[in-house]
């Protein structure tokens, strides 16, 4: 499986792109439903230097492209999320990733 994208949203502002830092909005469940985290829940966004390496595979692939305002699901497989290891205790080995992510700043 590859990473799936999909927008809900088409932002209109800045396009995140590697090397730029981006901020977002997220909340990331399992596949069976369960929440592990969210950025929404602390209500304070993310942020992150894209392409970098600071977070998942999936993430660096799956916000690229976006703009300011948008909302875009990402499935995102377990090669380009945590893999064998997981991140135990709150994600199982192997596991298909599903965010939602809202792109709120691009600097």
């Amino acid at each position: 499986m590859s990473l799936q994208v999909e927008d809900t949203k088409v932002g209109t502002g800045t396009e995140a792109v590697a090397g730029k830092t981006v901020t977002v909005h997220y909340v990331g469940t399992l596949t069976n439903g369960s929440k592990f985290d969210s950025s929404r829940d602390r209500k304070e966004g993310f942020t992150f230097r894209l392409g970098a390496g600071q977070v998942i595979k999936g993430w660096d692939q799956g916000v690229a492209g976006m703009k300011i305002g948008g909302v875009r699901k990402l499935t995102i497989p377990p090669d380009l999320g945590y893999g064998a290891r997981g991140f135990p205790p709150v994600i199982p080995p192997n596991s298909t990733l599903l965010f939602e992510v809202e792109l709120l700043d691009v600097r």
